[in-house]
């Protein structure tokens, strides 16, 4: 004959077992109606002993501890957690890359019937390419001249001469051959005026002429524009 504890037995029990410390619980106790269910607290969740085992309402004895509880578990709610996005601020602050259109120019002086880069016009040149940095997409456009004095045929070949020479000097500083077109207009197209530079072959008739003697380049292209101070 199994003796079988009533509800009373059963309280006097698992109270000497929770001032022992056996019975681990955040309430009362309860007895629950089928004497082979779990005992549990007032929260719903199972009554464990010290070293972690679960009692069950079907006593003898003593309690009668199984580790078969784990599944009783109550049941857990997932919460919402909302995405995180950033400030309104915090985006404004980033920047936005804007590009800008450049264009500039420069023009490069020769002696008379020469070819040959002055230091001046190598420093021009210098400062050109130095200014072509961060320059994207650029297309460079080189155009040679002549003065009047001599014949067409010669001024034609000298200006060609002279616009190669400066396509040489910006290939060699770096700039693509690809990206240097280049031109040749002879005496054709003389800065000064008709009226002007009249007289023979003299040192006075030359220094009027320099304005002719020349090769213009410019440059065009995109770049990153530049932010303003915050």
């Amino acid at each position: 004959m199994r003796n079988v504890l009533t509800k009373k037995q059963f309280g006097l029990t698992v109270a000497c077992a929770l001032a022992l410390g056996v019975v681990s619980g955040a309430a009362v106790a309860q007895v629950q109606p089928d004497e082979k269910a779990l005992v549990t607290d007032t929260r719903g969740a199972p009554v464990k002993s010290g070293s972690g085992l679960c009692v069950r309402g079907n006593f003898g004895p003593a309690p009668a501890w199984t580790e078969g509880c784990h599944q009783y578990a109550p049941a857990t709610t997932a919460q919402y957690v909302a995405p995180t996005t950033a400030p309104a601020a915090a985006v404004a602050a980033v920047p936005l890359v804007t590009y800008e259109k450049v264009a500039f120019d420069a023009n490069v002086l020769f002696d008379s019937d020469k070819s040959a880069l002055r230091p001046a016009g190598r420093d021009t040149l210098d400062e050109f390419v130095g200014n072509m940095k961060g320059l994207e997409s650029q297309s460079v456009m080189a155009v040679g001249y002549a003065d009047r004095m001599g014949s067409d045929a010669s001024n034609q070949t000298l200006s060609q001469q002279r616009v190669d020479a400066v396509k040489a000097y910006l290939v060699s500083k770096g700039i693509a051959a690809d990206r240097v077109r280049t031109g040749a207009r002879g005496e054709t197209q003389p800065d000064t005026a008709a009226g002007e530079c009249k007289e023979a072959n003299t040192p006075k008739n030359v220094a009027c002429m320099q304005p002719d003697r020349h090769v213009y380049i410019e440059v065009s292209g995109t770049r990153i524009a530049k932010q303003p101070s915050l």
